[in-house]
């Protein structure tokens, strides 16, 4: 597993969710995700694109622990940590049998959680060869943390298929 600092993309939404459709259609291949504080977001603004029933498989919203323990096998002790990002990312896309796979899970806000303040993120991409996570450290309402959450998945996510 490689752990970077990762930055949200500077692309707007529906332009970060019409770059994975591009690239995804292009190589041929499908994407799932494992959602927590973005709380199904991710998965609304990946098939938000007209055709994206052609690489998107869906998702999974596994808010509480303990779905993301039963339906993910996340075992990592803490849920706002790369290891339990990156478990997320494994489980669904073995779940869904997908090649690629996003997973989120952070504060959203406005309390603090497992001692970490509100803008901890981490989102995770596994994908054929390696598991990817990014730690965020973001700013804002919850709104703006879940909006930026989602942005950087797909950054990280175009980052990783060369797009």
């Amino acid at each position: 597993m490689d752990t970077d600092p990762g930055t949200p993309s500077g692309g707007t939404r529906g332009e970060l969710a019409r770059d994975v459709h591009v690239a995804l259609l292009r190589r041929g291949e499908t994407l799932g995700c494992a959602e927590s504080l973005t709380g199904g977001d991710l998965a609304s603004l990946l098939s938000s694109t007209p055709g994206a029933s052609g690489w998107f498989r869906g998702g999974v919203v596994s808010y509480a622990t303990d779905v993301k323990r039963r339906l993910l096998g996340v075992t990592a002790p803490r849920v706002i940590s790369a290891d339990c990002a990156a478990q997320m990312a494994t489980g669904v896309r073995s779940l869904l049998e997908v090649d690629w796979a996003l997973a989120t899970t952070g504060v959203a806000g406005p309390d603090q959680q497992e001692d970490q303040p509100a803008g901890t993120v981490f989102v995770a991409v596994a994908g054929p060869e390696r598991v990817r996570t990014s730690r965020l450290a973001l700013r804002g309402d919850r709104a703006a943390i879940r909006e930026a959450s989602c942005r950087a998945a797909m950054g990280v996510l175009l980052e990783e298929v060369g797009a």
